[in-house]
C-alpha cells in the first residue's frame, strides 16, 4: 500500500499531547505506523559519556508519533487535509490533497 505520509513532508499533530504543532517528517517508521517529526514530542534521554568525543548528559530529541496523529498540510491552503491518490495520464501514481484537490507529489 502506499504511504500517506513520507519522510520531508510538512504535517500537523491533530491529537495528542503535542496537538497542533507543526513539523517536517525526518523519519517514517512503516512497521510500527509511527514518523518522527521535526520539533515535535520532544522526550528526553539520559545519556552515559561513550568514548572520547560524547560527553554524558540530557539529550532532548524527538520521540516517535503514531501516523493517525497527523495530518499532511495542503500546499496551497496550509492547513490539514487527507490525502488521496490519483492516477496520472502518464502512469505515475500520485499523492493528491483531499480538500483543494493539489497534487503533494509534483
Amino acid at each position: 500500500m502506499a504511504a500517506r505520509i513520507k519522510k520531508g513532508d510538512k504535517v500537523i499533530v491533530i491529537a495528542g499531547a503535542s496537538k497542533g504543532s507543526q513539523g517536517e517528517v525526518l523519519r517514517v517508521l512503516p512497521k510500527e505506523d509511527r514518523a518522527v517529526v521535526q520539533g515535535v514530542a520532544m522526550a528526553k534521554r539520559h545519556t552515559k559519556p561513550t568514548g572520547v568525543g560524547q560527553p554524558g548528559g540530557i539529550v532532548e530529541r524527538e520521540a516517535a508519533v503514531h501516523l493517525s496523529n497527523l495530518a499532511l498540510i495542503d500546499p496551497s491552503t496550509n492547513k490539514a487535509t487527507r490525502v488521496g491518490f490519483k492516477l496520472l495520464d502518464d502512469g505515475r501514481k500520485v499523492r493528491v490533497a483531499r480538500k483543494s484537490g493539489a497534487l503533494i507529489d509534483g
